[in-house]
């Protein structure tokens, strides 16, 4: 018996949140094939449904909803025809700039679990405009949700930064592959956000075919249990 079949029945987490299964829209999967077959694994790892989230980035990936819902629509489509009985969603994952304040005050973002909006920064440095871009999302009714914290270098040098994000009512997703280079400073910061009960959603961040089998390994490791284990994690709602 594979990996893939022990973990069909044993992985409490059901829903993933963030992924990129829409083919040819972003610097995910490029085929509607890769995508099935990112999928039927998803499937074997015991998820039942999947909130993939194409990029918007405006002078990158300037998707929108009318390209995202024909995108996913032809996916279930194939899924549909195959027999893949595994429920997909779309939402986006949303890059802070000028364009995506202006997708907040005309309510043309496309939220997740009803009002979760995924967002994600430059890396390397904090954008001027971030504490209006929380502001104006949770006035507009939505709820922030930064992904991959781990990932800023300009959050790295004060651990209280991230508790004034969450203060101001940012919920913090984790990468599980942020999980398996444990020399890396995003492994130690992602460690850190997990022992001190700060992540709210977990998620797979899958672009590749080679991203779900690294899933397969580090879904048996003790960073993740610990994940589940000391945090009120918001997937499964």
């Amino acid at each position: 018996m594979n990996l893939f079949s022990l973990f069909e029945y044993s992985n409490p987490i059901k829903v993933d949140i963030h992924s990129h299964l829409l083919p040819g829209i972003d610097d995910g999967v490029r085929t509607i094939e890769e995508a099935v077959a990112i999928i039927k694994k998803f499937q074997l790892l015991g998820y039942s449904k999947l909130i993939t989230t194409p990029h918007i980035i405006s002078d990158f990936y300037p998707n929108n909803r009318n390209i995202i819902n024909k995108k996913l629509h032809d996916l279930q489509e194939v899924l549909k025809k195959e027999n893949i009985e595994i429920t997909i969603e779309a939402s986006a994952e949303y890059y802070v700039d000028m364009e995506f304040l202006k997708l907040i005050e005309n309510e043309e973002l496309i939220p997740f679990m009803g009002r979760y909006v995924l967002f994600e920064t430059s890396y390397s440095s904090k954008p001027m405009i971030l504490e209006q871009a929380i502001f104006e999302m949770i006035d507009k009714g939505y709820i922030p949700v930064l992904a991959h914290p781990e990932r800023y270098i300009y959050l790295h040098h004060d651990f209280e930064l991230y508790k004034r994000l969450k203060a101001q009512g940012v919920l913090f997703q984790v990468n599980i592959k942020s999980l398996q280079h444990k020399s890396r400073s995003t492994y130690k910061v992602a460690l850190h956000l997990i022992n001190s009960g700060l992540v709210d959603f977990i998620g797979s961040d899958v672009h590749r075919m080679q991203d779900i089998i690294k899933l397969e390994k580090i879904l048996q490791s003790k960073e993740y249990k610990n994940v589940i284990k000391k945090n009120k994690l918001l997937n499964n709602i």
